[in-house]
C-alpha cells in the first residue's frame, strides 16, 4: 500500500510539474519584449514631410511604439512644424512614444560657450515637453572631420552632457563612418570614448557603421566601455554596394550582435534607412520592422 501510495503520489507531482511548466513555459512566449521597437523618423522623412498625421498613423500600424526625432525649432521649441507638446499629442493619438532625438548640435561645433548651453537649454525644454529621455549629438559637417575638431568635439560633449545631465535628462553622441578614419593612427572614436565622461556622454552606437567601416566589431567595442551603449541603431548592408538596405536583404548578421544587448547597456534601439530604398521608405520600413520581428527580436534578451 506504501509502494503503490508513493508512486502515485509521484505520478501526481510530476504531472503538477509539467503542467506548471507548461503553464511557464506559455507565459513567457507570451510576455511583451522587452524593449518597444522604434524608428528613427529621419528614414521617411519624405512621408513626414507630405502628411505628418497620416504618415505617424501608418508607423504605428506597422508595429512601431518608439519614435527617434530629427529637427528641432529651437525658437519655436517645436517639431515638423508643431509645438513640442502639440506633437507628443498627435504621438499619443497614435500610441507612440520618443525617446530620443537628433538635434542640431554640429553647427554649434566651434561658437561661444554661452551661446552653445542657450541653444541645450532649448533642446532640454523641447525633450522634457515630449518625454524623450535623451538628446542625442547626430553629425559632424565634413568641415569637421579633422583631429582638431574631434578635440573641439570633446570639449563639447563634455559640457553640454553636464548640462543635460543636471536637467534630469540623457545624452549620447551618435556615430557615422567618418569618426573610424585614420588620422596618422589616431581616430576620432577613441578620442571620444577616451575623453569624454561616460556618467554624462553616452553612446548611440549605429552598427551599421560600425559594421561598414570599423575594424573593430560592436561586440570589441562594447567590451571596452561596457553599459555605455545605451542606443542603438539598426539597419543592413547591400551586399553588393555596402549601401543600406531593408533588414535581412543585407550582409549584417544581426543573430551575433543583438545577443549583446546587455553588455552594452541597450535602453532603446531605433530600425533605420537613410535612403536606397527597394520601393519607397514607407514600405522599406514596414519590410525591415516585419523581419525585425519575425526573426530577429527575440535574440533581444
Amino acid at each position: 500500500m506504501t509502494t503503490s501510495l508513493n508512486r502515485r503520489t509521484f505520478l501526481q507531482t510530476l504531472a503538477a510539474t509539467a503542467a506548471t511548466a507548461s503553464i511557464l513555459s506559455d507565459s513567457i512566449a507570451g510576455q511583451a519584449p522587452k524593449y518597444k521597437m522604434g524608428l528613427q523618423l529621419f528614414s521617411i522623412r519624405d512621408a513626414m514631410e507630405n502628411d505628418l498625421t497620416g504618415t505617424l498613423k501608418k508607423v504605428s500600424a506597422i508595429g512601431y511604439q518608439d519614435t527617434e526625432t530629427y529637427g528641432f525649432d529651437p525658437s519655436q521649441v517645436s517639431y515638423y512644424g508643431l509645438k513640442a507638446g502639440e506633437f507628443r499629442k498627435l504621438l499619443e493619438q497614435n500610441n507612440l512614444i520618443t525617446t530620443s532625438g537628433h538635434y542640431n548640435f554640429s553647427e554649434f561645433l566651434h561658437k561661444p560657450d554661452d551661446e552653445v548651453k542657450r541653444y541645450v537649454d532649448q533642446c532640454i525644454k523641447g525633450a522634457r515637453e515630449l518625454g524623450q529621455k535623451y538628446i542625442t549629438w547626430p553629425w559632424l559637417q565634413p568641415e569637421y572631420r579633422t583631429m582638431d575638431s574631434f578635440r573641439a568635439l570633446v570639449k563639447k560633449l563634455n559640457m553640454i552632457g553636464e548640462q543635460v545631465t543636471k536637467a534630469g535628462v540623457g545624452f549620447a553622441y551618435h556615430n557615422h563612418d567618418f569618426e573610424f578614419t585614420d588620422h596618422n593612427g589616431e581616430h576620432g572614436y577613441d578620442l571620444v570614448m577616451r575623453e569624454t565622461d561616460p556618467k554624462n556622454v553616452k553612446l548611440q552606437i549605429d552598427l551599421y557603421w560600425v559594421m561598414h567601416s570599423s575594424k573593430l566589431s560592436p561586440g570589441e567595442l562594447f567590451r571596452q566601455q561596457p553599459g555605455r551603449f545605451v542606443m542603438w541603431h539598426i539597419k543592413d548592408m547591400h551586399k553588393v554596394s555596402r549601401d543600406y538596405t531593408e533588414l535581412g536583404n543585407g550582409s549584417i548578421d544581426y543573430t551575433t550582435i543583438l545577443p549583446d544587448a546587455s553588455l552594452s547597456g541597450l535602453q532603446y534601439y531605433y530600425l533605420e534607412q537613410g535612403g536606397n530604398f527597394a520601393v519607397n521608405s514607407m514600405q522599406s520600413v514596414a519590410d525591415s520592422a516585419a523581419f525585425f520581428k519575425n526573426n530577429l527580436e527575440r535574440y533581444l534578451g
